[in-house]
């Protein structure tokens, strides 16, 4: 019951990777994005296990390729029948695998550095127009992968109303520089969209703050002296 994109990013000589989705069930990031700065991105999702994310980027650390890792997971991973992954690695296109018991319309679509794919869609059209809706969009890898989602929603979606979406990227530091969630809402992506919007001024400062706190920004809140 989940729609996700999984990107990889590279612009001024900094390679990220994101992963945004979306579901009808609660928290939907928590379980299905699985990033490593360096290394790539995954999702693991329909009756998700995600064990499968680490295990597919723990592959992908080994070798650099997708394809390969992609193709070592789902071999060896037990009720791989039940799952859906994506996977981008540091090069090359993204991979997907659709297990033969993947609930209701399911699809996937792959690009250089993108993939997507959802399971329990109102058609099977629905990855691709997340994939062009990407490779359309310009600016900031959160911002590409918001427009990637809404493409998504509005080529139809899931069957049903979604309630959960969420937003990941790594760069070049040991921790997500973004992670959003809406963990339940009525409009998830929408509000993802708008957090997306307030985050994005300041993620670099933030990061700053991690490294080097002697040269970082004020916080500017009261108190803050």
């Amino acid at each position: 019951m989940t729609l996700s994109v999984v990107a990889r990013d590279v612009s001024g000589g900094t390679v990220r990777f994101g992963v945004a989705a979306t579901s009808s069930s609660p928290a939907v990031a928590a379980r299905v994005a699985h990033l490593r700065p360096g290394v790539g991105a995954a999702a693991s999702q329909n009756i998700t296990d995600p064990r499968l994310g680490g295990r597919l980027l723990g592959r992908l650390a080994e070798h650099g390729n997708a394809e390969q890792a992609l193709a070592s997971v789902t071999t060896a991973a037990d009720d791989i029948e039940y799952r859906q992954l994506t996977v981008v690695g540091r090069t090359g296109p993204g991979f997907a695998y659709s297990g033969s018991r993947t609930l209701g319309k399911h699809a996937a679509a792959t690009a250089d550095g993108v993939v997507a794919a959802g399971n329990m869609l109102a058609g099977e059209h629905i990855p691709q127009a997340m994939v062009d809706a990407f490779g359309a969009a310009t600016g900031e890898l959160e911002r590409r992968l918001v427009a990637a989602v809404q493409a998504g929603l509005a080529a139809g979606g899931e069957e049903g109303p979604v309630r959960s979406a969420g937003l990941v990227v790594v760069s070049e530091v040991d921790w997500p520089v973004t992670d959003l969630r809406v963990d339940w809402a009525e409009d998830p992506v929408d509000r993802l969209a708008e957090l997306v919007e307030v985050w994005l001024p300041q993620r670099d400062d933030y990061v700053t703050r991690g490294l080097d706190p002697a040269s970082a920004p004020s916080y500017g809140v009261p108190g803050d002296d």
